[in-house]
């Protein structure tokens, strides 16, 4: 699974080679389709977001709030192992199939649910077949499309991404408002089905790869990772002792189990593929981790309302959108090496300047325009790095591969967040402005660590 420092790197497409179209008839169906689902769980995940307090609240459920939220994270780390595993032995179609029937029958779950605890069990199930989708898709992008037109197909799906960022929360305002919580849910499965069934054609052409079955132990690693991310989450709300007692034991199921499934050499940096499996998990860490605390620092320390809280976010959604079309349009012959060390150093200038928000004479147009720096690095190095992991795995083993860049992400966002949201509490009572300093300083140095792993790629 993994690849030595002898792999050549991979250049960009030379000037004078024609690249088609991502939507030529050929590829038309498949890309719309693939961007349609994107697009859909984008929306589902920022909806329910938005609509979460509602449905709380109409089912005595505050309690469970947390567990609705990490549930979904926690199972998708099964779904990604299972679906990365199989793809590879009997192609990408029923992996695909079955996450989105229990992606579905989770959000019908949710959305018919009368109790909380019902409500959590379709989140679990909407986590379990996200992660195989999510994995599925990547894989069939390996077996469709050639290797110069990846970049592009990488860059639209980053574009189903921020459409939702910027309409989701308002349209799912509106929907609780006028026609109820539960339409948040059952919605989107009418859109769905059509989209998914774009991809049968390129589905039934798929031969498998021929992959060795794997072990039965991965699945229970994979069961362990995800017991682990979930702890970590629950944990992560907690405070004092209780919250140490859940947050060690977790943080070593994590890395215990993360030294499992990742491939060999991905924890100590390796050069090759290893780097490029761990630097998503880093990069992610250090974007997320910043989005997570931006929308509380603006309106409590800064004033602002939610709605322009939330129309800062965008900015960031909207500059990761113009770095992914940059490194998939780029003219300049860029290699991917050049397109993530110029990324990470971006994402560490642009923390920089949006740290910068906590002083109360820094204009705050200088911290959104930081933010938006922040996600134009992210988006020259998000979807390099999967253009990279399929460049550098074989076809049979392209879903193990996928799922592992997947997995890198899942457990290193989960990990940040519940670690700088413990420390974050222990000064929300006293210096708070501490508290926003050592979650920044946290995210810059995973950011600075981005630019060191992606030279070792």
């Amino acid at each position: 699974m993994s690849v030595d420092a002898a792999t050549p790197p991979v250049a960009a497409p030379a000037m004078d080679t024609p690249i088609p179209s991502i939507l030529s008839p050929a590829y038309r169906a498949t890309t719309i389709g693939m961007v349609a689902l994107v697009s859909l769980h984008g929306f589902e995940a920022l909806a329910v977001a938005a609509a979460m307090p509602t449905v709380a609240q109409a089912l005595d459920g505050l309690p469970l709030y947390a567990l609705a939220f990490g549930g979904t994270l926690a199972t998708s780390v099964i779904g990604m192992t299972l679906a990365g595993r199989w793809s590879d032995q009997q192609g990408p179609a029923r992996p695909l199939w079955l996450g989105l029937a229990c992606f579905i029958a989770g959000l019908l779950v949710a959305g018919l649910a009368q109790h909380m605890p019902v409500l959590v069990l379709g989140r679990l199930m909407q986590g379990l077949g996200a992660g195989a989708i999510s994995v599925a898709l990547y894989v069939l992008v390996g077996r469709t499309f050639p290797e110069p037109m990846r970049p592009r197909v990488f860059a639209a799906f980053s574009a189903g991404w921020v459409v939702p960022s910027l309409i989701g929360p308002g349209i799912s305002g509106l929907i609780v408002q006028h026609l109820g919580w539960r339409w948040v849910f059952l919605i989107v499965p009418l859109l769905a089905i059509p989209a998914a069934l774009l991809l049968r054609p390129a589905l039934r052409n798929l031969a498998p790869a021929g992959a060795e079955k794997s072990n039965r132990t991965v699945v229970r690693w994979a069961i362990g990772a995800s017991a682990g991310a979930l702890l970590l989450y629950v944990g992560g709300q907690q405070r004092g002792w209780t919250a140490l007692s859940m947050l060690l034991p977790a943080i070593a199921l994590l890395a215990l189990c993360s030294w499992k499934l990742l491939p060999a050499g991905t924890l100590r940096l390796r050069r090759g593929l290893p780097s490029v499996i761990a630097l998503r998990g880093i990069a992610a860490s250090a974007f997320f981790g910043c989005e997570a605390f931006l929308p509380l620092l603006l309106q409590r320390e800064r004033g602002l309302s939610p709605l322009f809280a939330g129309v800062a976010l965008s900015l960031g959604a909207l500059g990761w959108f113009s770095g992914s079309w940059m490194q998939g349009h780029q003219r300049r012959g860029w290699s991917r090496r050049q397109l993530l060390t110029s990324g990470a150093l971006l994402m560490c200038a642009g923390i920089v300047v949006t740290s910068l928000a906590l002083q109360p004479a820094m204009p705050l147009w200088c911290a959104l325009a930081g933010w938006s720096v922040t996600g134009l690095g992210m988006g020259m190095i998000y979807p390099s790095l999967s253009v990279l992991t399929l460049s550098l795995s074989p076809p049979a083993q392209q879903g193990a591969n996928t799922s592992a860049l997947q997995l890198s992400e899942a457990l290193g966002v989960a990990t940040t967040l519940a670690v700088s949201g413990s420390l974050f509490a222990l000064f929300l009572q006293g210096n708070v402005v501490v508290g926003y300093l050592l979650t920044y300083v946290i995210m810059l140095m995973l950011a600075v660590l981005s630019v060191l792993v992606a030279r070792r790629i």
